[in-house]
């Protein structure tokens, strides 16, 4: 994992490449294309990516909750699904890529993709030190925008997360350096293309849900020039929208404010930038119930992926445990997809399915091992409470406990 060492000259010079690049990419998104219209496609791709550990065991439960959703539209051809494998650790290590260059343009044909976890190499892996899967995969499709949205009803808790996903301190994180022994470097960049994309969808968002909040989470009070400039123009767009309320929070007091339980509910809308949302999204997950109940998207003008939160759980593999992993998070993410592509009624149903079966009834138990419900008996508990048509009167009655 280690990078090869520089000497100041060398350096210099592949810092002068990166800012080339960098500057290069600002023109490329004050040039990008216009939204895509799922309408006029036909049929519309939806792509299952498995990945690594249980991922590929949580797709196929995915998969098949949305079929049985989407049972018409496959029917007559509306709607088609493709299995995309080959997007595993030990395929991306051999190519010595992050996504193997076929595996890309597969993934290409498909303008929404539905992704489970995969791995990403660390200190002490047998694997190369190639760039996350993910990270890749926002910066190819140019999926900037990561939204997760997070509700916990019984706690007043109603919050969506638009976390920026191809700049911040993650855009460069496989171009870092050492230089000698003793000085090791790495890089966070921000533009202004980028931060006015994102917080004008936040804005957006906001206004098209009658929500009067929206809150920029930085750390600008140390980090001047780059938080600085998200948050400058966070308050420039802000201007552009009157009706709702703009404030700022410093992301570490932010940490310890979603826990309190008098000011946690006033928040409603979060924009900020990529490690930011890495780590705030996955604290308002556990309050949630976890990482394994919370899915997230990732939006382009012309690509959608909808994934889970989590990681690949390799663990769990190892102990021969995979078939019990807990699928919630991913179909999640299928429910996401499905309000994406304008199927919003079908998505709030599977919404609500899953509110009844992880927090209301609770028929099953989930946990991660022998004597707990698999994989495929939480996703049979779905498909069969969606058919209830007590489903709704369900929802809306006080959760266990």
């Amino acid at each position: 994992m280690k990078n090869d060492r520089l000497t100041r000259t060398e350096a210099g010079e592949k810092f002068q490449q990166i800012l080339e690049n960098q500057l290069a990419r600002v023109e490329d998104l004050k040039n990008a294309p216009g939204w895509i219209d799922y309408g006029q496609l036909s049929p519309l791709k939806i792509g299952i990516i498995g990945g690594d550990g249980i991922g590929p065991i949580i797709g196929r439960e995915a998969r098949r909750v949305l079929e049985e959703i989407l049972t018409d539209e496959v029917k007559s051809g509306r709607v088609e699904f493709r299995d995309i494998e080959g997007l595993t650790i030990e395929n991306r290590a051999a190519a010595g890529e992050a996504i193997p260059e076929e595996i890309l343009e597969e993934i290409k044909e498909c303008p929404v993709i539905l992704k489970g976890p995969t791995a990403t190499p660390r200190k002490g892996d047998p694997w190369p030190n190639i760039e996350s899967a993910n990270v890749a995969m926002r910066k190819a499709l140019d999926l900037f925008a990561n939204v997760r949205p997070v509700r916990v009803p019984e706690l007043g808790i109603e919050w969506t997360f638009f976390r920026e996903n191809t700049e911040g301190a993650y855009v460069l994180g496989s171009e870092g350096f050492t230089v000698g022994e003793d000085l090791a470097i790495d890089f966070k960049v921000i533009t202004r293309p980028g931060a006015e994309r994102i917080i004008r969808l936040a804005f957006e968002f906001a206004r098209k849900n009658g929500i009067g909040r929206v809150t920029a989470v930085t750390k600008a009070n140390v980090i001047k020039t780059t938080d600085g400039l998200f948050l400058d123009t966070f308050s420039e767009i802000a201007g552009e929208y009157p009706e709702i309320d703009a404030d700022d929070w410093y992301i570490d007091i932010m940490t310890a404010k979603l826990l309190d339980p008098q000011r946690r509910t006033g928040f409603k809308v979060f924009v900020l930038p990529n490690l930011y949302g890495d780590i705030l999204t996955d604290e308002a997950a556990q309050l949630q119930g976890g990482v394994g109940t919370a899915g997230s998207a990732n939006i382009g003008r012309r690509y959608a992926m909808f994934e889970a939160i989590h990681g690949s759980a390799p663990r769990m593999i190892e102990e021969g445990r995979g078939k019990y992993a807990d699928p919630f998070s991913m179909i999640r993410a299928a429910a996401m997809l499905l309000g994406h592509i304008g199927y919003g009624e079908k998505a709030k149903k599977l919404e609500l399915a899953l509110d009844v079966c992880g927090s209301r009834e609770k028929k099953l138990t989930v946990t991660g091992r022998p004597g707990g419900a698999t994989t495929a008996e939480i996703a049979d508990y779905l498909v069969e409470t969606m058919a209830d048509p007590d489903l709704e009167e369900k929802w809306e009655t006080p959760a266990k406990g």
